[in-house]
């Protein structure tokens, strides 16, 4: 069977209509695996609250999408601890916050590509020699 990884950016597009939204949907309706580091539903939380703080979603919503994200159809396969290390060579490497490596460390261990919204973390991965063929770009997936 085929997987991703998928980081908090996809699953925000998940719960919140944006652009992308129907890409990251796709996802959900493939036969993929779907897979990520318990990072993700902290980081997905985070940025669900930002849109809190701005006024772009209510509380009622901002709870209603906390329960969906928690029964999102994604497998936590390895323990953070045990990503760490390779996130932190990982984010020297590649002179990014560890952060997103914990989401590639995940990707180089479990042989899938990271699928990510971040254009930032995407452009730093596909520019690097030996893990550009670790990264998508959720506009190319759908």
């Amino acid at each position: 069977m085929t997987g991703y990884v998928v980081d908090a950016s996809v699953a925000v597009k998940w719960l919140v209509r944006e652009q992308l939204s129907s890409n990251a949907e796709s996802l959900l309706d493939a036969n993929l695996t779907l897979v990520a580091p318990e990072l993700l539903f902290a980081e997905a939380s985070n940025a669900l609250w930002a849109m809190v703080r701005r006024g772009d979603m209510g509380s009622a919503d901002f709870a209603e999408a906390i329960s969906v994200l928690k029964d999102a159809p994604i497998v936590i396969p390895t323990p953070m601890r045990h990503l760490a290390a390779s996130a932190a060579r990982l984010a020297v490497d590649l002179d990014h916050p560890v952060y997103d490596c914990f989401y590639l460390a995940l990707a180089v261990q479990e042989q899938y590509k990271v699928v990510t919204a971040d254009a930032r973390f995407h452009d730093k991965v596909e520019g690097h020699p030996y893990l550009s063929d670790r990264v998508v770009h959720l506009v190319k997936v759908g």
